[in-house]
């Protein structure tokens, strides 16, 4: 096992990675403080790791919420049913709630457990590759609304995260893929070593290697983890984590939630990033060309939706949280390996982009 810490002053807490994490209670009790706990999980991961998790709790009162799986399901209204079960099973401020699931299952825990009684604690297991190098990371927590991605909720960090790698052997590729997405973002926006070492491994974390997605999970959280101990509330630096998020959660929210994963329209909103950067001169034409294959090698979408208009990206972009003042602010690359956050942005150029990147 490996330990990271995301050093946040007295909200620090540290990531546990590795094998059958799960299975070992005494890693989870020394962050409970109560008798309670409440696991919030899915349709999907309940008959696969539920009764697992249980069995290692058996010490406490353990109850469970399972929600509908799926990206289109992250609503207040499903989110609410979290506290029908915490109140009707009394649970009381020092119930401990625990995200078994992917990142859909972990925002919409961490934004319950930020709202009961006023703040309760959680703990964050998660059980897909993207949600073990991203969403699990940081302490954004919330659920969507039909007019933006992730527009209701709240900055709130859980006690630990337990990256149990040996959850992914149920994971379906497409799901693995996504994730992948994610890891490359990492070495575009700040890690080059990484980037090349991800085009060297990309078959070998394809396969499922355990060894490789050990490796990429530590070097993508201690990646992430730097950059929010730097900027917990995203008021500087803590953007560049969005790199191709703006032109992603347009995609998403276009073609209904869910039917792109995220890390899919994160891939191809990666591409018009780069792709805009490449045209500001930032990057070489071979990045951007190196940065397209890789996302092809991991099986991941390059283009934007045929169906979708230069000016529904835009209307789509504009209630981006990234937007401040009015103006659009995207993330882009100064380099291979370092990301910028600006509002400068040559509309001709961005024309361009769209044109370039949309599936024929």
């Amino acid at each position: 096992m490996q330990v990271l810490t995301v050093n946040l002053d007295d909200r620090s807490y540290p990531i546990y990675i590795g094998e059958h994490l799960i299975e070992r209670p005494g890693l989870l009790n020394q962050h409970i403080r109560g008798r309670q706990i409440c696991v919030v999980t899915n349709e999907t991961v309940a008959p696969l790791y539920l009764e697992k998790l249980c069995s290692s709790l058996a010490d406490y009162q353990v109850d469970h919420v399972i929600l509908p799986d799926g990206e289109s399901h992250k609503t207040l209204g499903v989110w609410s049913g979290i506290f029908d079960t915490l109140l009707n099973k009394r649970h009381n401020r020092t119930t401990t709630l625990i995200a078994l699931g992917g990142g859909v299952v972990g925002d919409m825990t961490g934004f319950a457990a930020a709202c009961y009684q006023r703040g309760v604690d959680f703990i964050q297991i998660p059980t897909t590759l993207l949600s073990m190098v991203d969403s699990s990371v940081g302490g954004k927590t919330g659920v969507n609304h039909p007019l933006g991605k992730n527009m209701i909720g709240a900055f709130y960090q859980p006690l630990c995260v337990v990256a149990d790698t040996s959850l992914l052997a149920t994971l379906p590729a497409r799901e693995l893929s996504a994730g992948i997405a994610e890891i490359i973002k990492y070495g575009l926006i700040s890690d080059y070593d990484f980037f090349v070492w991800l085009e060297k491994n990309m078959d070998t974390l394809l396969a499922g290697d355990q060894v490789a997605l050990a490796y990429a999970v530590k070097r993508s959280c201690e990646n992430k983890a730097d950059v929010v101990a730097q900027d917990e509330r995203e008021g500087s630096i803590r953007a560049i984590l969005n790199l191709g998020h703006t032109f992603g959660h347009a995609i998403e929210t276009a073609q209904g939630y869910g039917n792109w994963l995220h890390g899919e329209a994160v891939a191809a909103g990666m591409v018009m990033a780069a792709d805009l950067s490449w045209r500001r001169g930032a990057i070489t034409e071979e990045d951007l060309g190196r940065t397209i294959k890789l996302l092809q090698r991991a099986n991941l979408p390059v283009k934007a939706p045929s169906d979708m208009t230069p000016d529904q990206f835009m209307s789509l972009m504009g209630v981006d949280k990234k937007v401040l003042d009015g103006r659009l602010r995207l993330v882009l690359l100064a380099a291979m390996g370092q990301a910028i956050v600006t509002s400068d942005i040559d509309m001709g150029m961005l024309q361009a982009t769209f044109d370039a990147c949309k599936a024929n």
